[in-house]
């Protein structure tokens, strides 16, 4: 018997990508993070300190995340309580991210405590709402479901962006408009995923808890029975190897990209704003493309291909002058052509990597292992963005940007020896147990 969902529970669950990327959109990468760095904090020409400050910021949520995410991933599959965490963390962000506006310049402290607050909300939000994946489909249509959810969450990114941006340019001039940002951005996450929390249901049964133990005890005694368990499902610990470094590497794109436009290329707010549309719907057709090419020739393949992707382009971005003088085209235009590449991949790797966690997870274990994935994926973010803003204090923004492709190649070589039909049926094995 299939167990597929109703499309309109796997729409609900979708809406959740479409409402928080407005928070990663606006706040990390294109709007506030700029404003934090430029006009909050403002040491330019360089904004080395605004840089660093922005990167420690994002690190320090990232631990949390890892600190927290496999124990409350222990205790939501323990308890059936996924879509209690889901809105808990939903409530933190928006709330926070809507306190933003009492950030002015100067204020740097306060700045970098709402970041720390607002990014651990979403962060964990991102693992809570991916554990549902496992039940809303059979093992073959994950990567389609997880690309289509990837995809309308770009059209989130889009709406949002377009929205605030109706605010201005980022400019000290026009900051008492600016300040706005948060709080339209807040907004429109906790509307957004209102279909969420009225569509998707809560999957899995809760287990009575035993006399004399806490919820916060069976979380530790199920993660280290998780951990031992480990041996079990080899190549989604391999793949989990590969995921970090790949996911290492995205961080530093979601989180400095924007960033390295306005320094190093100093583009015009035009371009900025053509950058945007084109990220946006290359992501968007990425996600919803190969996630169906996944269902087609496998997920290890299809995420495989995608870091090739990411190499690429990190290359075009360093040698994006060269590009540019050989094409005969100023280097914000070559970058709008690199940032095609950069676009496509981004949906795509997040998209396939998800979906194949979700293909090696029995679904008994799925809270579990999507919170062993939210830890990896926050433990290479913080690694990820604290090194590139360590890097850039030495070497600058334009040089620390190869970081990436060093991290995308380890990624590729760590994926080559994963089994996906082993991987599956191991999960398929435990799961009849």
């Amino acid at each position: 018997m299939s167990k597929k969902a109703s499309w309109k529970e796997i729409f609900g669950w979708a809406m959740f990508d479409f409402a928080n990327s407005s928070y990663t959109t606006v706040i990390i990468t294109v709007i506030w993070g700029d404003l934090f760095i430029r006009l909050v904090v403002g040491d330019g020409p360089d904004f080395r300190r605004g840089n660093l400050a922005f990167g420690i910021a994002l690190f320090i949520s990232y631990i949390f995340c890892v600190i927290t995410g496999p124990i409350f991933g222990a205790i939501m599959d323990f308890s059936a309580a996924k879509k209690k965490f889901l809105f808990m963390s939903y409530m933190l962000t928006v709330v926070s991210t809507c306190s933003l506006f009492l950030v002015s310049p100067g204020m740097e402290v306060l700045g970098v405590v709402l970041l720390i607050i607002s990014n651990f909300g979403f962060a964990a939000g991102e693992s809570f709402v991916a554990s549902f994946l496992p039940s809303l489909g059979e093992k073959e249509e994950l990567g389609k479901i997880s690309g289509i959810a990837w995809g309308i969450g770009y059209l989130g990114g889009l709406v949002s962006v377009i929205l605030v941006g109706l605010l201005g340019s980022v400019e000290i001039e026009n900051f008492e408009r600016l300040r706005y940002v948060g709080p339209m951005t807040g907004i429109f996450f906790m509307v957004a995923a209102i279909p969420t929390f009225l569509w998707l249901r809560e999957p899995g049964v809760a287990h009575g808890l035993p006399q004399g133990q806490s919820y916060l005890g069976v979380g530790f005694a199920r993660l280290r029975q998780t951990l031992s368990e480990v041996k079990d499902f080899r190549d989604l610990g391999i793949f989990f190897v590969s995921l970090f470094f790949a996911s290492a590497g995205l961080s530093i794109v979601i989180s400095f990209a924007f960033t390295y436009g306005a320094q190093v290329i100093h583009w015009t707010d035009a371009t900025k704003t053509m950058m945007f549309v084109i990220t946006q719907f290359t992501a968007l057709f990425g996600a919803l493309g190969f996630g169906y090419l996944q269902d087609k020739i496998g997920a290890k393949i299809t995420y495989m291909m995608t870091l090739v992707l990411w190499i690429i382009a990190i290359i075009c971005i360093f040698l994006t002058d060269s590009i540019a003088a050989s094409l005969g085209v100023k280097p914000e235009q070559a970058f709008l052509i690199v940032g095609c590449l950069a676009g496509a991949g981004l949906g795509a790797t997040q998209s396939a990597g998800r979906a194949l966690v979700g293909v090696f997870s029995p679904e008994s274990k799925a809270g579990e292992f999507f919170g062993l994935w939210g830890l990896i994926g926050k433990l290479a973010a913080a690694i990820g963005v604290f090194g590139v803003a360590a890097l850039q204090t030495q070497l600058g923004l334009r040089l620390a940007i190869l970081f990436c492709a060093l991290l995308f190649v380890a990624g590729l070589l760590f994926v080559i020896p994963v089994n996906e039909k082993r991987g599956q049926a191991a999960a398929e094995k435990h799961e009849g147990e």
